[in-house]
């Protein structure tokens, strides 16, 4: 049976579990020897991340060729219409890549949202909004390249399921453990 671990990671942690710099490791957080991180998330970014002592089941969520859905809630800089969101669900030339076309919608702040800190900067001039966006490749910054190239830079940025499993009412820094 394997371990599959979801933890709620806080901002400023990295995905793996030595620190470097300025930022923490997941050591700092979980003391569980033999799973890994399947797949990444920045240091700046916050929500489930999925560790496993699985290779099979680590490589067959973090691999974009399985093409797993990756849903984020992001915090973006204005007011976007759901119009000004079609280029995200028809995919976006990124430069180096075009992406996949995302499901996206805007939604109000997710219900039971915990305050990041730091709190992100705070404009009183300038509206921001929630999307959420669901995307089956995971490419690096991916969510704040596309918001970035529709005119909606990212603020925030959660990760709130990944496949099956999802965020639920774990709190920054808490895990639970699943056994698949």
């Amino acid at each position: 049976m394997s371990r599959l671990i979801l933890f709620n990671k806080p901002y400023g942690v990295l995905s793996q579990f030595t620190a470097e710099g300025r930022w923490q490791g997941l050591r700092d957080h979980l003391t569980l020897p033999g799973v890994y991180a399947a797949g990444r998330l920045d240091a700046d970014s916050e929500g489930l991340l999925i560790l496993t002592d699985d290779g099979a089941l680590q490589s067959r969520i973090a691999d974009p060729r399985h093409k797993l859905p990756k849903t984020y809630w992001a915090q973006v800089e204005g007011a976007p219409d759901d119009a000004a969101l079609d280029p995200l669900r028809h995919g976006v030339d990124l430069g180096d890549f075009v992406t996949r076309p995302a499901r996206v919608r805007l939604i109000d702040e997710p219900a039971g949202l915990w305050p990041r800190n730091p709190p992100i900067r705070y404009r009183a001039s300038i509206p921001t909004a929630w999307i959420e966006l669901t995307i089956s490749e995971g490419k690096n910054r991916q969510v704040r390249r596309m918001t970035a190239k529709i005119g909606f830079p990212t603020l925030r940025l959660i990760r709130a399921a990944v496949g099956e499993w999802t965020l639920g009412a774990l709190q920054p820094g808490e895990w639970k453990e699943l056994h698949v």
